[in-house]
């Protein structure tokens, strides 16, 4: 939800007219579907990834302002708090080498990006949760000054009507109240985008749906957070929590959550936007100029900005995209389950094994739909973000599967298959999949890394926080190399 606004506050008239205009942006996305005015050759994947900036010391350096004047380009973007940005890369079309590029060119960007944090004596961190992240507040030096952030701020506290609760159980307990979202900022991620054929997101969006598990153990950084070893995905738990605009009462009642899993497979991508309807209120209720039907009428391409303003609104592990490029409309899923970093070769192993797997459940005559229950599906992701590696999940025809076994013995042929149909280079297929390989049979990815280097440094630093600070510096000095993390130094 990048959009820039103006306003902040809210009135009951300025609600019910939004929520009319989104239901005439849903009549018109019908329309469109039905008079198959969609792009369906082109198939592109994009990608999204947000850092932290951090000082010398490898701590949160509330510098995002300072750090984009000196980047002094589009790609790069503002986050929730001042130590964090975002960075985007153009699509690219998904076959031949695009995985060995999109690698290049983020690389190129992050060393661009590190040189100019290193003018201001910074560093910019892939990673999902930071070690050193504990004491946050909502001020001035913490929360970017986009009247966005403000505006959202307010809006889920108003319909929370009471304080965030942060309440996590993993390997320690965490619970504590917040007056603000800020703690959103703590959660940093790396989004994979992929355009679709309108007839084709159904399955597409399921078999993204099904895969989170596997996707997210294999891809875990998040193992801190204010100081506690919580999940080996923390990100996960923190960012459902801190955006719940639910209260105990509510919860309790079945009201749906805003950043949600879901709750049954799909056919189309209008039962989605169905859902952002019938299920939640509006959380900024602005209106745009444009009437959705008087411009399809007139031959034009709407761009139904309420329907996606709203969409932005609903957190989706696994959202519906409606955008218009070059004059054409078209649909993408995104994919929001995966942390950001460790470097930029496990972030293209972890889009690789995405895109192989989607594509190769895609084509398979048995949809994973018709074999896998929604509620496996999503008990699959919450105990991939809770154990990572260590999993154990459910998996069609095997069973109560290691969440290693599940990958090396049935995803990454799966996947090997589905990068074959997007032609991708076949070095470049064995190298990416090979990483997601290596991390399963040594048993190492991002979270395992910090939790076994913690451990060990705890013994020698009995200071909780000195420890985390030294496994910060170490993963920055091995992030920079871009070698994959199931090779980086770790003494068992």
């Amino acid at each position: 939800m990048g959009q820039q606004i103006e306003r902040t506050t809210f009135s009951n008239e300025d609600r019910q007219t939004y929520r009319n205009k989104v239901k005439a942006n849903l009549e018109v996305l019908n329309s469109m579907l039905e008079r198959d005015m969609f792009e369906r050759e082109r198939k592109l994947a994009g990608l999204e990834m947000e850092f932290y900036v951090v000082d010398a010391d490898g701590q949160p350096a509330n510098a995002n302002s300072e750090l984009l004047q000196l980047l002094a380009h589009e790609d790069f973007q503002t986050e929730l708090a001042q130590f964090n940005i975002e960075f985007n890369l153009a699509p690219h079309k998904l076959s031949g080498t695009v995985f060995r590029e999109m690698e290049e060119e983020l690389c190129t960007s992050f060393e661009f990006a590190q040189r100019r944090a290193n003018d201001i004596d910074a560093n910019v961190v892939m990673i999902g949760i930071l070690p050193t992240l504990d004491d946050l507040s909502i001020d001035e030096d913490t929360m970017s000054t986009e009247p966005r952030y403000y505006a959202l701020n307010e809006q889920v506290l108003a319909a929370r009507g009471e304080h965030v609760v942060i309440d996590i159980k993993g390997t320690e307990d965490l619970r504590f109240e917040a007056s603000s979202i800020i703690f959103e900022a703590a959660a940093t991620s790396t989004q994979l985008h992929l355009q679709v054929s309108p007839e084709g997101f159904g399955t597409t969006w399921n078999a993204a749906q099904a895969i989170s598990g596997p996707l997210v153990a294999v891809a875990a950084n998040s193992p801190f957070f204010a100081g506690r070893q919580l999940w080996h995905e923390t990100r996960i738990a923190v960012f459902e929590q801190v955006i719940d605009t639910r209260t105990e009462e509510l919860t309790a009642q079945g009201v749906r959550p805003r950043v949600w899993f879901g709750e049954k497979w799909i056919d189309d991508v209008t039962s989605l936007f169905d859902e952002n309807v019938k299920y939640f209120p509006a959380l900024l209720p602005l209106l745009g100029e444009e009437d959705p039907h008087e411009e399809l009428g007139r031959g034009g391409v709407p761009h139904l900005e309420e329907l996606n303003l709203h969409n932005g609104t609903v957190w989706r592990w696994n959202r519906p995209i409606y955008d218009v490029a070059r004059g054409k409309p078209h649909l993408r899923v995104e994919n929001r389950i995966l942390p950001a970093g460790p470097t930029m070769v496990d972030a293209m192993a972890n889009a690789a094994l995405y895109y192989g797997l989607v594509r190769g459940m895609v084509e398979e005559e048995v949809k994973i739909s018709d074999r896998l229950s929604f509620q496996a599906a999503m008990e699959n992701f919450r105990v991939g973000a809770k154990s990572g590696l260590n999993s154990t999940m459910y998996w069609p025809e095997v069973g109560e599967v290691p969440v290693t076994e599940l990958v090396l013995r049935h995803l990454l042929p799966i996947a090997h298959r589905g990068l074959d149909l997007w032609n991708i280079d076949r070095r470049d297929r064995d190298h990416y999949l090979g990483i997601i390989e290596q991390r399963c049979l040594k048993r190492i990815n991002g979270a395992i890394w910090q939790i076994e280097t913690f451990q060990q440094l705890h013994r020698t630093l009995p200071d909780r926080h000195a420890a985390l600070t030294e496994v910060t510096n170490r993963y920055i000095e091995h992030m920079t190399s871009n070698e994959p993390v199931h090779t980086w130094p770790l003494t068992r």
